[in-house]
């Protein structure tokens, strides 16, 4: 018996499974950078509601929402372009005793341009949305 007949096989079981080993983990760090991304915009979200109910006023709700989602983001290492920060504080204008909430969105494009393969998104969008009470019985404007 010669084993002539079997060589080169490892070239080309190394040629077949090699891209496709390449393929797998480009697919798995792009999985893993978007949940990383959706995790920090959801805490984004959330702290921006919280600072904003927090507030005495609208405009300043606005500003801490902003600053506090912003912060969430540069702490977590995460750089959107664009990013977008929405805090909805049209229920500040509700009566003390009046439920009423404020609602943060924050919005991010995440890249995925430097896990070059082909057929992957270039970027992709991920939002997040939470709503945090006011306190009934404090006064607001």
């Amino acid at each position: 018996m010669s084993d002539r007949g079997e060589q080169g096989s490892i070239a080309v079981e190394f040629a077949i499974l090699v891209p496709a080993f390449v393929l797998l983990i480009a697919v798995a760090a792009v999985v893993g950078r978007q949940t990383v991304a959706q995790t920090a915009i959801e805490g984004a979200a959330h702290d921006a509601a919280r600072a904003a109910s927090i507030s005495r006023t609208a405009a300043a709700a606005q500003a801490r929402g902003a600053d506090a989602a912003r912060s969430v983001l540069d702490e977590q290492g995460l750089h959107c372009d664009p990013v977008t920060i929405t805090v909805d504080t049209s229920q500040f204008g509700r009566p003390v005793g009046q439920a009423a909430a404020v609602t943060a969105t924050v919005s991010c494009s995440v890249a995925f341009s430097d896990i070059a393969v082909p057929g992957m998104p270039g970027n992709r969008t991920i939002s997040a949305t939470f709503t945090s009470p006011l306190d009934i019985y404090r006064s607001r404007s």
